[in-house]
C-alpha cells in the first residue's frame, strides 16, 4: 500500500483532533462521563468499552473536551486505513486503494461519528474490522486470523451488541454461498468462542437485571430514538451515509461482489449486507445500524471505479470523480465538524440533528442554578431530570456552581437512583408539570432553558420546576420514574 493512503487516513485523524473543541459535548459524550464514573459490566443501554474509554480521557484532563474525543479521531483514521486495505485485499491496485481511503476519508458516517465518542464510533471500527480480518483470512489463507477476528468481536460486543448482527451475517452468507469448509474450521469456532468468553460478564450482567437492553431495542424500534426512521429508509439512507456523488462507488463493490468470479471466495459479505439490510428494516433498527459494512462495499467498488477513470476520457473522468469527492469532503466537513457560527446551524440541524445536542448545556446548568438559590434550603434540594443529557450536563458543569448530583430516571441513571427518601425540595428539569404533578408536590414553573443561539435543540424552551417534595418515598416513587430508551 502506497504511503499517501497512510497520509490520508493521518490526516482524517489530525482534523478531526483539531476541530474537536468545537460547540461542546454532545448529550451521550456527558452520559459517557457519567457512566464512567459508575463503571460497570454493562449498563441498560450499552456495553462497558466507551464509557471505560471516557473514563481514562477524564482521569487525564477533566475539562478538556479535545482530550475527550481523540479516542474517536484515531478510530476514525483507522477505519479509513482499513477501507484502503480491504481495497488491496479485493485485488484493488495502488490507485483503488487510494480511492478508496478517499471516499471513506470524506464519507458523512465516518466523520460525524469520528467528531465525538460514541458507541457507534467503536462499532463502524469494529464492523470494519471484522470484515478485513475475515476477507484476509479467507483469501490469504491464513486461519490464525479467524482467533483475531474473535478478539475484535468481542471487544467489539462490550461496546454494544450491533457486531453479534455482523457475526451472523457472514455466518448465513457463508451457508448460503460458501466457502462452505469455513464451518468446519477449528480456528473459525476457537475465534467465536474467544468472542464469547470475552462477551460473557455483558451477557451475566445483562441477566442478572432482567435484560433491559431488549427494552431499549424495542423503544428504539417503536421509533423513541430521535436518530430513528421508517423501516424503508434503512436501504436509502446509506446513500447519505457517504454521500450521493460517491453512492455509485458502493454499490458497484455490492455489485461486484455478487457478480465478479475473482470474488466469489468473499460472496459471503455481499449475502450478509442483504440479511442484514432485511433484518434491520424487520425489526425497525436505525440506519447506521447497516453503515458498517459500507467501507468494505466501498473498498469492492474502488477496483471498477478505476477500471471506469481508465476506459474512456481520462480527464474528464478524473475531473469528475475528484469533483464528487470535492463536494462530499465539503458537505461531510459541513455536516460534522463545528465549520458554522451557532447562530448560523439551521440547514446543519435539518441533515443532522446531532450537532443541535452539542448546544447549550452550560446554559441549561446556569438556570439550574440561579432556580435552585431561590431556595431557602438549597443546599439540601432534589434535582431530578427528564433524561441522562440533562443530569450529565448537570453532574458535569454542576460542581463548579456548587450544585448537587443529578437524579434521573432515564436508562442507566434509573439504576443510581433513587434520592435519599425525605421532604426535600425538587427541581425537576425537562419535566412538565403535568406529567410530575402524580409524583411530586405543589409544583411551579421557575424558568425554561434557553441555550442563548437560537438552537432548535431537544432541550429549547423545557422548563425547569420547583416542587414542594415527593408524594411518597423516593423509594416508592423511583420505579414509576424509571424508563429506557
Amino acid at each position: 500500500m502506497g504511503r499517501i493512503v497512510w497520509l490520508v487516513a493521518g490526516a482524517v485523524t489530525v482534523v478531526l483532533v483539531a476541530s474537536a473543541s468545537g460547540y461542546g459535548p454532545h448529550r451521550d459524550e456527558l452520559y459517557f462521563l457519567a457512566t464512567g464514573d459508575h463503571l460497570a459490566w454493562s449498563y441498560a443501554d450499552q456495553g462497558p468499552l466507551t464509557p471505560l474509554i471516557a473514563r481514562a480521557t477524564s482521569e487525564i484532563a477533566p475539562s478538556s473536551l479535545t482530550v475527550l474525543r481523540v479516542p474517536a479521531a484515531l478510530a476514525a483514521g483507522l477505519t479509513v486505513l482499513l477501507c484502503g486495505l480491504l481495497a488491496g485485499e479485493l485485488g484493488g491496485g495502488r490507485r483503488a486503494q487510494l480511492l478508496a481511503t478517499a471516499c471513506a476519508a470524506v464519507a458523512s458516517i465516518v466523520l460525524v461519528t469520528g467528531h465525538w465518542l460514541s458507541t457507534s464510533t467503536f462499532d463502524l471500527l469494529a464492523w470494519t474490522a471484522l470484515t478485513w480480518l475475515a476477507v484476509r483470512a479467507v483469501r490469504g489463507g491464513d486461519d490464525r486470523l479467524w482467533l483475531l477476528a474473535g478478539v475484535v468481536l468481542g471487544v467489539g460486543l462490550l461496546n454494544k451488541a450491533l457486531p453479534a448482527f455482523l457475526a451472523v451475517g457472514l455466518f448465513v452468507g457463508v451457508v448460503v454461498t460458501g466457502p462452505r469448509q469455513l464451518l468446519r474450521n477449528r480456528y473459525v469456532w476457537s475465534g467465536v468462542a474467544i468472542a464469547l468468553a470475552l462477551w460473557a460478564p455483558w451477557i451475566a450482567w445483562q441477566a442478572a437485571h432482567g435484560w433491559p437492553q431488549l427494552d431499549v431495542s424495542r423503544s428504539v424500534a417503536a421509533g423513541a430514538s430521535t436518530s430513528s426512521e421508517a423501516w424503508w429508509a434503512i436501504v436509502p439512507f446509506q446513500v447519505l451515509l457517504v454521500s450521493p456523488p460517491l453512492a455509485p462507488v458502493w454499490i458497484a463493490g455490492l455489485v461486484r461482489l455478487f457478480r465478479d468470479p475473482a470474488l466469489r471466495d468473499v460472496r459471503f459479505v455481499a449475502w450478509a449486507w442483504v440479511v442484514l439490510a432485511g433484518v434491520f428494516m424487520a425489526t425497525g433498527g436505525k440506519p447506521y445500524y447497516l453503515a458498517g459494512l459500507l467501507p468494505v462495499l466501498i473498498a469492492a467498488g474502488a477496483a471498477p471505479v478505476d477500471r471506469w477513470l481508465m476506459a474512456g476520457r481520462r480527464r474528464v473522468r478524473g475531473g469528475l470523480l475528484a469533483a464528487a469527492i470535492a463536494a462530499s469532503a465539503a458537505v461531510s466537513l459541513v455536516l460534522a465538524l463545528p465549520v458554522l457560527p451557532v447562530d448560523r446551524l439551521d440547514p446543519v440541524l435539518a441533515l443532522n440533528e446531532d450537532v443541535g445536542e452539542t448546544i447549550g448545556w452550560p446554559q441549561l446548568t446556569q438556570t439550574v442554578a440561579r432556580v435552585i438559590r431561590r431556595l431557602p434550603d438549597s443546599k439540601h434540594a432534589v434535582i431530578l431530570t427528564q433524561n441522562y443529557g440533562e443530569a450529565g450536563a448537570i453532574d458535569h458543569y454542576g460542581p463548579a456552581l456548587g450544585l448537587p448530583r443529578a437524579y434521573s430516571g432515564h436508562n442507566a441513571y434509573g439504576y443510581w437512583g433513587p434520592p435519599p427518601d425525605g421532604d426535600r425540595p425538587v427541581i425537576a428539569v425537562g419535566l412538565d408539570p403535568g406529567d410530575v404533578a402524580a409524583h411530586l408536590r405543589d409544583c411551579r414553573v421557575a424558568a425554561r432553558i434557553d441555550n442563548g443561539a437560537g438552537v432548535d435543540n431537544e432541550e429549547q424552551g423545557r422548563m425547569v420546576t420547583i416542587c414542594r417534595a415527593p408524594r411518597r418515598p423516593w423509594s416508592q416513587e423511583w420505579p414509576m420514574l424509571r424508563h429506557l430508551g
